[in-house]
């Protein structure tokens, strides 16, 4: 049987949830409508759509190491309550995620969500976070991943906060011992910490640097108008360095520098020459729940009263 618009139209008002899924389900069932409705319903698909309007802000980051710490992966999968994130069962299913994300070869989330869930491939990853929904009772959402790898070293992990920040550092290296993987923790705690944009200047944009030029430089102007084009130059300079200290994770002091001065490029060089290595600081990703996302802040009272009203 021919599936149409019309009737995907028709079992996506009904059922709430999204075409793809309806389509597939009207196909399954051979356009049957009721038969489609307890496909999705099977799937949690419909109870997940009912949920997807609300705001999932919440959630985990989980970090995995594979492969002798060769490759790792970091991800971040979101719910709607802190109270559903700390929830044993959320935290399993993160960590399957987890599993999963290690080895796909998904370009992108959509990718990876239309993938065999490899715990049950009988459904798709999207399928499965589906299924979760329902049991969970909260809009869920696995909202990125970032895969990692180093052959020449090894990749070092760090999640904060219970998992509210995780961070995974490439480190390459000639020696692997006690003294540089907790250098590399270090390093990784200082990432999940002061939240550098670039591991060293190389990686800041040259048109970024050149635009900033010019706005310090009318500030500057505006600052001192009688002073010459060097001294201009100077405190333009000046204020370019300590904006990529700030930025620059290399360039970073190292928050536990006993001097308060010492920055995270001196400390790791500091720590190759404590142990005749080469080590290189490639480079970092630092993922935090809920980064970006506009959370819906409600009154508590108020909700319980409009629901009591209800």
């Amino acid at each position: 049987m021919a599936i149409t618009a019309a009737m995907v139209k028709e079992l996506r008002e009904i059922s709430g949830a999204g075409m793809m899924d309806c389509k597939k389900a009207l196909t399954a069932t051979e356009g049957d409508m009721d038969k489609a409705m307890e496909f999705l319903r099977e799937k949690g698909l419909a109870t997940a759509q009912k949920k997807a309007g609300r705001i999932a802000a919440e959630g985990l980051c989980r970090t995995l190491l594979i492969n002798d710490d060769k490759k790792a992966v970091v991800v971040e999968v979101n719910a709607e309550t802190d109270f559903v994130a700390k929830n044993e069962k959320f935290q399993e299913y993160v960590a399957q995620v987890a599993e999963q994300a290690a080895e796909t070869s998904a370009a992108d989330i959509e990718a990876f969500l239309a993938e065999p869930w490899k715990f049950d491939t009988s459904k798709t990853v999207s399928e499965a976070l589906a299924g979760q929904i329902a049991v969970i009772g909260e809009n869920m959402n696995i909202r990125r991943f970032q895969q990692m790898s180093e052959e020449n070293g090894f990749i070092a992990s760090y999640t904060h906060m219970g998992g509210k920040i995780g961070v995974l550092v490439d480190v390459e290296t000639d020696v692997i011992n006690d003294a540089v993987r907790e250098m590399a923790k270090n390093v990784a705690m200082q990432v999940a910490a002061i939240k550098p944009l670039y591991t060293n200047r190389d990686e800041v944009d040259a048109a970024y640097i050149e635009h900033e030029k010019e706005i310090l430089t009318v500030q500057a102007k505006n600052e001192k108008p009688d002073a010459n084009d060097k001294i201009i130059s100077g405190m333009v300079m000046g204020r370019i360095n300590k904006e990529l200290k700030e930025i620059c994770l290399l360039d970073q002091v190292y928050v536990k520098a006993e001097d308060g001065k010492q920055n995270v490029g001196a400390y790791v060089k500091e720590v190759a020459k404590a142990n005749n290595a080469n080590i290189t600081i490639k480079g970092f990703v630092r993922f935090e729940t809920g980064e970006g996302i506009e959370k819906k802040e409600e009154n508590f009272a108020e909700e319980v009263a409009k629901q009591m009203g209800s």
